[in-house]
């Protein structure tokens, strides 16, 4: 019986990432860890909400997202399981590889963040990197210098 665990935290992103793996004939003989990522939340709301209420929230929310996907999985032998991350995703991957011999396929179907900062298409003029104040000097002094030789 194959294994794969799976990372999901929508379940609109995960249907479209798993719809290629769900078509394959093994699919149905396939052992899902199915992993809910919970969204971050802040330090200061610990201000707010107390830890029991923040799991919680989570348990709720995971619930959730898992009747939106144990449905679209094919159940006829394939068995299901699931539970919430709460720490480093990395070694909850070790723990779960560990708990069978045989190694297990991972599969990350997490909608990737557009908040990420991505590097520019082109490099920035060595200059632009300076202060405000310092570049702003220099720019001018620069332009006066321009002047004063023509």
């Amino acid at each position: 019986m194959d294994r794969v665990i799976v990372y999901v935290d929508d379940a609109a992103y995960a249907q479209q990432i798993l719809a290629p793996l769900l078509a394959r004939e093994a699919a149905a003989n396939t052992r899902w860890v199915l992993v809910a990522c919970a969204p971050r939340m802040t330090h200061r709301i610990s201000k707010w909400v107390s830890h029991s209420a923040r799991e919680n929230w989570r348990a709720k929310w995971a619930d959730k997202l898992f009747a939106q996907i144990v449905p679209m999985l094919p159940l006829s032998g394939a068995r299901v399981t699931t539970l919430v991350a709460k720490g480093p995703l990395a070694e909850l991957t070790d723990q779960l590889q560990a708990e069978e011999a045989a190694a297990a396929q991972v599969l990350d179907a997490r909608r990737p963040k557009m908040d990420a900062p991505q590097e520019p298409a082109m490099a920035k003029p060595r200059w632009s990197s300076l202060p405000g104040t310092l570049g702003s000097l220099l720019t001018g002094c620069g332009a006066l210098w321009m002047l004063a030789v023509e």
